[in-house]
């Protein structure tokens, strides 16, 4: 099976496609650069895989690093998950996260080109469409108006691989865009574990349900909602996982660019999070309403029909059990992973 270089491999996703690849027989590499993530990750891995990974601790931005790796094993593609992931952050840091994501893809696309790797599967995001002309969300909706410079770097990348496409039709190029990743492995061994502040919603509730916060916030209670809170796709980790197996298994041979919406075809708002999370853990999850957040929008679920169609995939758990692992990672490990 093809051996395949995963940027990003210890972070939340990055894990646990990691392990849903040796399950389905592939040889993955992780590199990354722990910015975001614990070292021990890699011990709950090899647990679970009996499969201990070859990492290689490095950032996306060292062309050298990149190097060592590509020249130590035959790589026959690569996902691309490095990179910074917080909206409200990228609002106040936005040179951060061109540096980082922008310019840490082209020097990885470089160091490709060097080996003559040709084949990327790239970790998008649903924010590339902005405020979304209406919903369900298509893939060829306009990606014209991302409200904020995450989504705006995560589409600075999309256009510069198609381009890269473009011009040197050998290359295969799948962009998947996942919408709001949440939930754990049913082991609860492995969960989402963002390192300070959560800025998403999820592991900010679950931190607020095992003790160590005090109450969530909400951003806003007055959007054109059923609730007035915002309106997302909610998407098990486990089934964006499987997303990125499909996509290997489908489209890494297959010339050209590929884009398909990962999510659910559903849209939940964080209220109604909220209290899947309380049915969860058993109890009342404090919260405290504010206002609304710069960069966000409304409301944004996804078309998942053509990923059913052409990778034959799509996601299989609710919302209840993306609460149940969610709540079983956190309350198993309340500190998350040790440092």
């Amino acid at each position: 099976m093809p051996t395949i270089l995963v940027t990003g491999g210890a972070g939340y996703i990055g894990s646990h496609t990691y392990i849903q690849m040796i399950e389905a027989g592939f040889t993955p590499i992780i590199f990354d650069n722990f910015c975001n993530s614990k070292l021990s990750v890699i011990e709950r891995i090899s647990a679970i895989t009996s499969h201990p990974p070859l990492l290689y601790q490095g950032d996306i931005r060292n062309r050298a690093q990149l190097d060592e790796v590509f020249s130590q094993h035959h790589i026959d593609g690569v996902i691309h998950f490095a990179g910074l992931k917080a909206v409200g952050e990228s609002v106040a840091k936005p040179i951060d996260y061109y540096q980082n994501n922008v310019a840490g893809t082209l020097t990885l696309i470089q160091a490709m080109q060097a080996a003559h790797v040709k084949k990327l599967i790239f970790s998008s995001s649903a924010t590339v469409y902005g405020d979304p002309i209406s919903v369900p969300i298509r893939e060829d909706f306009p990606t014209l108006s991302a409200t904020n410079p995450y989504g705006q770097s995560k589409l600075m990348i999309e256009r510069m691989l198609q381009d890269l496409a473009h011009s040197d039709p050998e290359w295969s190029i799948t962009l998947l865009r996942y919408f709001n990743p949440i939930g754990a492995h049913p082991s609860g061994t492995m969960g989402e574990d963002p390192q300070g502040i959560p800025n998403n919603l999820t592991p900010y509730i679950t931190q607020v349900a095992v003790g160590r916060r005090d109450q969530v916030s909400i951003f806003g209670d007055d959007y054109p909602t059923p609730d007035g809170t915002g309106v997302r796709d909610y998407i098990h980790v486990m089934d964006l996982a499987d997303g990125h197996v499909a996509a290997l298994t489908h489209k890494l041979n297959e010339a050209g660019v590929h884009i398909y919406n990962l999510g659910t075809g559903q849209g939940y708002s964080v209220m109604q999070v909220i209290r899947a999370f309380e049915q969860a853990c058993g109890h009342t999850i404090d919260y405290q309403m504010c206002a609304r957040r710069e960069g966000d929008i409304a409301q944004c679920w996804s078309d998942p029909k053509k990923a059913a169609r052409e990778l034959h995939w799509q996601a299989s758990r609710d919302i209840k059990q993306m609460a149940i692992d969610g709540w079983r990672w956190q309350s198993n490990n309340p500190e998350g992973y040790p440092n």
